[in-house]
């Protein structure tokens, strides 16, 4: 059985070189480290991960904390996290605390304590007093993913404009009757996303001078099949409908377009829809959106905790921008209201 010394004679490199390399704690060049991973291919050599951790004092495992995992956001955001760490030699630990709070505390007052991580991620939590203090106390790195939280690294998007963004993009092809479906008062729990979502459609029409319909407010659970409902109740009132509707996700946005479909409405000429998300059936649907990206905040969330943990060069002062870029995708599901 080949054994460290044989891969670094092979690969004409260090032994302290190989096992940086194999293990992705420190730094090695590029060319050192694709011979080393030659070289062990070759000879069929693994480093022994318990042999590195207890050298290291490392670990090498990542956890991530989110509140589910059944949605989109989540589930791209834990497929970017999972990739990212892949390619640097890390496991991840995930936690679900499924929006229950018996189930957040044992994950931060037993689990996490127990086991044995290099760094933590949370993903639209908003931390308590005591929760941070927990983390702090072991010394584990944190970046907080969805909002932001005093003294910790956050990567976050800026809700209030992406939803004023929207807004403004129908109200600039000449809507006035506009709506609006945000989230329920389950989902403004922590960051409080469709409270911000909601304020930043309300300040855009209060900019334009249009005045907000109360009855034109609607709150679904962020499903294609609840946002159908809400939509389809919406476009049937006798009493007048709107020309336009703001969604705060883009999978409530697919329900709104069925529900205008199965009505016999034409999206766009009789009733325009944004999203918001980035979701990958949005070109399906031809959803004009707001793409939020949420595979690379995982990407990125990862590449910040290896600044924190010194595996990877900090970013410089000012450069980190204060919010994680968004991108206006405009389809066909937005158009100038009949008659304009």
């Amino acid at each position: 059985m080949s054994s460290i010394k044989d891969v670094a004679q092979r690969a004409g490199v260090s032994v302290a070189t190989v096992s940086r390399a194999l293990s992705g704690n420190g730094k090695v060049s590029s060319a050192s480290r694709d011979a080393v991973h030659q070289a062990a291919k070759e000879l069929g050599y693994v480093l022994s991960y318990n042999a590195s951790s207890l050298a290291s004092g490392r670990s090498r495992n990542i956890g991530m904390v989110m509140p589910t995992v059944s949605r989109w956001y989540y589930a791209n955001v834990l497929q970017g996290a999972t990739q990212e760490l892949n390619e640097r030699g890390y496991d991840l630990t995930l936690y679900n605390t499924s929006g229950e709070q018996r189930h957040r505390d044992a994950v931060f007052q037993d689990l996490l304590m127990r086991q044995r991580l290099d760094a933590v991620i949370t993903v639209t939590l908003k931390l308590t007093a005591p929760e941070l203090h927990q983390l702090q106390a072991v010394k584990k790195p944190l970046v907080a993913l969805g909002g932001l939280l005093p003294q910790v690294q956050t990567i976050r998007v800026d809700d209030f404009n992406i939803s004023a963004l929207g807004t403004e993009h129908l109200i600039s092809l000449g809507h006035r009757d506009i709506a609006f479906l945000g989230g329920t008062d389950e989902f403004n729990i922590d960051f409080c996303l469709p409270s911000a979502r909601l304020d930043g459609f309300e300040y855009a029409l209060d900019q334009a001078e249009i005045r907000v319909n109360p009855q034109w407010l609607l709150n679904a659970d962020f499903t294609t099949a609840g946002a159908y409902q809400k939509v389809r109740s919406l476009l049937s009132n006798p009493r007048g409908r709107p020309t336009a509707l703001l969604c705060a996700s883009d999978e409530m946005a697919f329900g709104a377009i069925m529900a205008a479909r199965d009505l016999g409405l034409n999206v766009p000429n009789d009733f325009s829809v944004v999203g918001i998300d980035g979701h990958e059936l949005g070109d399906l649907f031809g959803l004009t959106t707001i793409a939020q990206h949420p595979h690379a905040q995982g990407e990125a969330a990862v590449r910040r905790i290896m600044e924190l943990l010194g595996e990877e060069d900090p970013t410089p002062d000012g450069a980190a921008p204060e919010f994680f870029p968004t991108e206006f995708v405009l389809r066909t599901s937005t158009a100038p209201p009949a008659g304009a």
